[in-house]
């Protein structure tokens, strides 16, 4: 398998397993935090591909900061989504290897392949989401199984 399907398939799978997720958070009597969490991870795609396109807004973008309210999580969601996917789907994967520059934290010039800040961002997707089921399961409610394995085996005779 090509890394671009690999990244994408594991974006697809975050994007299945997150969709699933926000069913619950709506059922949560409490979900304040894990509309922040979840807030945070569309940020963080946006945010990044702001990054990667030298967009001059990019270096006071917050990482947290909106936090949407619980109606607009799922169409905030799928676009952020949506501009990695079409940006990956524009790349070979030699491009995908490269080195691409952006300003960091501190102000300065940073570089990372695109392969690994996509790797992040769907990486990341997993740590918060684990935040958001121990929330679910806090809260009263049994959380959804969403381990990647559960989307590939199979029972066998």
């Amino acid at each position: 398998m090509q890394m671009k399907q690999y990244l994408i398939d594991t974006f697809l799978f975050n994007d299945a397993t997150n969709k699933q997720l926000l069913q619950k958070i709506k059922m949560l009597p409490e979900p304040s935090e894990a509309i922040a969490f979840f807030s945070h991870l569309i940020n963080s795609q946006y945010k990044w591909m702001a990054r990667i396109k030298h967009e001059t807004r990019a270096p006071q973008m917050d990482w947290w900061l909106p936090v949407y309210p619980m109606e607009a999580l799922e169409k905030e969601w799928t676009k952020s989504l949506a501009l990695w996917i079409d940006y990956i789907q524009q790349k070979e994967d030699e491009e995908l290897m490269k080195e691409v520059t952006f300003i960091g934290y501190d102000g300065t010039l940073w570089a990372a392949t695109s392969i690994d800040i996509a790797l992040q961002l769907n990486y990341h997707s997993i740590h918060h989401r684990a935040q958001i089921q121990t929330l679910i399961r806090k809260q009263g409610l049994e959380p959804d199984f969403v381990d990647y394995i559960g989307t590939r085996y199979r029972r066998v005779k």
